[in-house]
């Protein structure tokens, strides 16, 4: 019995400590495609050849396929996570699909309903960005004319 719940403590322990790292790996890949990106741009701005341009620019996308792949995994593995609560619109309003170029009116992208990209992995904001929950999915909105940038359909379960 003794060994069952110490068997139990270590798991618990552990559990956490192995999320925590996933997500500082996940941290150190978007730094490493944030630093290809770089060295692609450079690449073109010192006036490199056209098949080491090439090169670099397939180097980046390759990090970020595998980059999705890892969120993926991530995604599989923290569900609860991504189970958000039940999303209430604002009075008045119903949900329908929206696509990149949409225009929001401000009473949607409000403060109540910003989400904290960091959390859930999504690529980080500048500026006038927000991710804001809209139903199941997540929206990058520009702020200044609540246009929608980005849109990650179906991201909450």
């Amino acid at each position: 019995m003794r060994k069952a719940i110490i068997a139990g403590l270590l798991a618990a322990t552990m559990v956490p400590a192995m999320a925590q790292a996933q997500q500082g790996e996940l941290l150190h890949d978007r730094q490493e495609i944030w630093k290809q990106q770089r060295e692609a741009r450079d690449a073109i701005r010192h006036g490199a050849s056209r098949r080491e341009v090439r090169a670099q620019q397939q180097d980046v996308r390759q990090a970020r396929r595998e980059y999705r792949e890892d969120w993926r995994d991530y995604r599989g593995r923290h569900p609860d996570v991504y189970r958000g609560g039940a999303w209430v619109g604002p009075r008045g309003y119903r949900w329908h699909p929206v696509r990149v170029g949409y225009r929001f009116e401000p009473v949607f992208y409000g403060r109540s309903y910003w989400i904290d990209p960091y959390r859930y992995h999504l690529r980080p904001v500048a500026g006038y960005e927000r991710w804001v929950r809209y139903g199941r999915d997540v929206v990058l909105i520009d702020t200044r004319n609540g246009r929608v940038l980005e849109v990650n359909s179906g991201f909450f379960y």
